[in-house]
């Protein structure tokens, strides 16, 4: 008699499909590739569209508004009465997935369960409870715990142990170095090894299987960011973890790959035939440190020339909007609660800079005044990429900023090592008070053709 399975097949990132008895339900959908605008899939495929829009559906389940987990382009491959269970503490985002379309869109709450056929599916609290949220799936006497890409704190914790016991836990195995790289000559390398807790979570979880989980891309070929954004290796990995779990397998689950799971065995299961494999698929990461990048302007030149309006949209931030943005904003640490002189370079197509500077003080507008000096702060971004930010969506990982790449003065440089990177001014007036730009630019672009 054949035991009751669930089969796990993963999409891309945290994007998967399970299926029991009939019932298919997917979390984290992610249907492009590149996705986030600069996030290639590691190793590479390619999404057969035509195929995915005959997909269905019991359910989608998003884990948090963040455009690599939630995207528009990839909903709208979807069918509109497809429900869609979303935790977010936004509203906005509600209200713009009714744009879309979609006619069934439920907010998600932490601890109550959903039940979609015989897959039973809850939402745990995740660190950072205003962005993230996990999911508990239980179907066929099996119990899996996607962890996405939030962390764990000690409470939490206590509740998932008490959960167990576990299958299958699908595990966020690279810590990206979002914020080291905006700044690479003032942060320290991170050694290629695991943070020293997650064994011990994963010991306390003791799962049958271990997938390493929320990754799986690169950035542009190009991008220096390739060699230090990605500490972790899956060879490191399954060489950790198998030795903090001798007990647990494992499984590295491609694009596409899909897995029988049931109450004594895992076992290959037919692919998602709409995810299409190309060139190599047993590749790995390869760490290199701070990797030592190029300038900004050399970045610059990779990226298309701003059309004349386009760069009048840029100066008029610079020279209008972002003064009187300053004035609004917060910050964590106290650098900036003192007066400062701030240097903004924008690199054009050809990697030729335009500099700004502005005097800071705390509660006021930047003000304008290009003899200032001596700088204590200094930001350098490629023009088409601030374009992008202010108008497509672009999020802080893929700008490709360069934050106080420069020598100061002692008193500065003094002041400059307890500073906080996002406390960036630019960072502060781009990303303060935003919320669902990516998201928001995509439903006018897909809204305009239909």
């Amino acid at each position: 008699m054949t035991q009751p399975a669930l089969t796990i097949a993963r999409i891309l990132h945290a994007g998967y499909v399970f299926e029991c008895a009939g019932t298919r339900i997917a979390f984290d959908p992610v249907f492009e590739n590149p996705f986030s605008r600069n996030c290639h899939a590691f190793p590479d495929v390619r999404f057969d569209v035509a195929a995915i829009r005959q997909q269905r559906f019991d359910a989608v389940f998003i884990s948090h508004f963040h455009d690599d987990h939630c995207s528009f382009d990839s909903l709208d491959l979807l069918e509109r009465s497809t429900p869609l269970y979303i935790y977010c503490v936004f509203d906005e985002l509600f209200e713009m997935v009714k744009q879309l379309g979609f006619t069934r869109v439920t907010p998600l709450r932490l601890n109550e369960a959903v039940q979609v056929g015989p897959l039973r599916v809850t939402p745990r609290e995740a660190m950072d409870a205003e962005v993230d949220s996990m999911f508990q799936a239980q179907a066929a006497g099996l119990n899996v715990l996607n962890v996405v890409d939030s962390w764990i704190d000690d409470a939490t914790l206590a509740q998932l142990v008490a959960q167990g016991p576990w299958d299958m836990v699908l595990w966020p195995f690279q810590t990206m170095r979002e914020i080291e790289v905006l700044a690479p000559t003032r942060a320290l390398a991170a050694p290629p090894a695991l943070p020293e807790h997650w064994c011990g979570q994963l010991q306390a979880l003791a799962p049958r299987y271990v997938v390493p989980s929320s990754c799986q891309f690169r950035l542009e070929p190009w991008s220096w960011y390739n060699r230090a954004f990605f500490p972790i290796s899956y060879a490191l990995f399954a060489r950790e973890v198998a030795a903090a779990l001798p007990r647990a397998q494992v499984v590295r689950l491609d694009p596409g790959v899909a897995v029988r799971l049931d109450g004594t065995s895992l076992l290959p299961a037919p692919r998602l035939a709409w995810v299409e494999p190309v060139g190599p698929q047993d590749v790995d990461y390869a760490y290199e440190g701070n990797a030592a990048p190029p300038p900004t302007a050399q970045i610059a030149r990779q990226f298309a020339a701003l059309t004349p309006l386009q760069q009048a949209r840029v100066m008029h931030f610079c020279l209008t909007e972002l003064p009187a943005r300053y004035a609004g904003t917060e910050v964590a640490g106290d650098y900036f609660d003192v007066p400062r002189v701030w240097q903004l370079t924008l690199y054009d197509a050809a990697g030729t800079p335009t500099q700004l500077r502005y005097r800071l003080a705390p509660g006021e507008p930047a003000a304008l005044d290009a003899a200032a000096a001596p700088v204590g702060w200094s930001t350098e971004v490629p023009a088409a990429k601030l374009y992008a930010a202010l108008e497509e969506g672009e999020a802080l990982t893929s700008m490709y900023l360069r934050i106080n790449d420069m020598v100061f003065d002692g008193v500065t440089e003094r002041a400059l090592a307890d500073a906080d990177v996002v406390d960036d001014p630019l960072i502060r007036c781009l990303f303060g008070e935003s919320f669902g730009a990516y998201q928001a630019a995509q439903l006018r672009r897909l809204l305009l053709v239909r």
